[in-house]
């Protein structure tokens, strides 16, 4: 018999297991940034990863490396060619469910890992049974189609509806902006701004103006937007090291969360402002609100066709002033 550490208990003492030796060894690095406490709600904890593509799949691999050891895991996708650009996959996987290939990397890093795979993503079927055993939820499901925006809004309802913490992230040319939604505490999707039948009524400009406050969108994606928001084949431009960086700040939310610890709502990390030397940042900031202005007849029109008029303007006014 062992105990939840992956201990057999004796008559006097726990012994260590073979899997419990396993785990400090993986885990022994950590020690000095992760904490004793932190390091058990991590071996203990159940996280759910709905979208292994960009940024859910970014998730993954930091999570099983920092110790988590159980993982439910929901993609209803397949690796496609233009995805190697910034997803943890080779030609190898190409045509590979996104959810089974990230459980085999979760296997190979900690073979005592405890992985559970959806490859039907998430559906009205099995959303109750994606939700019932974990502590927090990762969102990276699909925003580029109605569909996806169905499942994400089910997804955070069930969230909501169990009282979880879940982490979705936004990657804007070189901005990642993470968003955590603590529905601890927050009782509404979306804190209210993406209704229950809004991926029915509206298209994925205006649910996105509505889910990513305008103050976040980067000076260049702001111009990518203006050009191409008419193209009915558009598809945004999503770069490795911006999808890199949801990891890098959804796994250590994901520690803190764990442990009962709070995180700030939003983060927002732009990577090529951070690289940019002083001149040509001071530039980008003076673009921004040339570019907005510019952008300023389309916010109309989307705020007109969804009755919310004073909306995106009071957002242009604070991201001018």
């Amino acid at each position: 018999m062992t105990n939840g550490d992956g201990e057999r208990m004796t008559g006097t003492a726990a012994e260590p297991t073979a899997e419990g030796r396993f785990y400090t060894e993986l885990t022994v690095r950590n020690a000095g940034v992760v904490s004793e406490a932190d390091q058990r709600a991590l071996r203990t904890a159940t996280v759910l990863v709905a979208g292994c593509g960009s940024i859910g799949g970014a998730a993954v691999e930091p999570l099983a490396r920092l110790g988590l050891r159980r993982f439910v895991l929901a993609d209803p996708g397949t690796y496609e060619l233009n995805n190697l650009n910034r997803q943890s996959a080779t030609v190898a996987d190409l045509d590979r469910n996104k959810a089974a290939l990230a459980g085999d990397r979760v296997r190979a890093i900690n073979p005592h890992a405890s992985v559970e795979v959806f490859t039907d993503g998430v559906t009205g079927q099995n959303a109750e049974k994606l939700t019932a055993s974990c502590q927090v939820v990762i969102d990276g499901v699909d925003v580029t189609t109605p569909e996806g925006w169905r499942a994400k809004l089910l997804l955070h309802r069930h969230a909501v509806r169990r009282r979880l913490p879940l982490i979705t992230g936004w990657d804007m040319a070189g901005t990642q902006y993470v968003r955590c939604y603590d529905y601890r505490y927050v009782r509404e999707p979306f804190a209210g701004a993406v209704g229950p039948h809004d991926a029915d009524r509206y298209d994925m400009w205006d649910l996105l103006r509505r889910a990513v406050p305008l103050r976040h969108v980067p000076a260049d994606m702001l111009a990518e937007i203006r050009v191409n928001h008419a193209r009915s084949d558009y598809s945004f431009p999503q770069v490795a090291y911006t999808a890199m960086a949801f990891g890098v700040i959804s796994s250590h939310m994901v520690v803190r969360l764990l442990a009962g610890r709070r995180v700030r709502p939003e983060v927002r990390l732009d990577v090529h402002q951070q690289a940019r030397p002083f001149g040509e940042r001071w530039r980008t900031r003076v673009r921004r609100p040339v570019e907005l202005a510019a952008l300023l007849p389309e916010l109309l029109r989307l705020a007109r066709r969804s009755g919310a008029d004073r909306a995106p303007l009071a957002a242009v006014d604070r991201d001018v002033s």
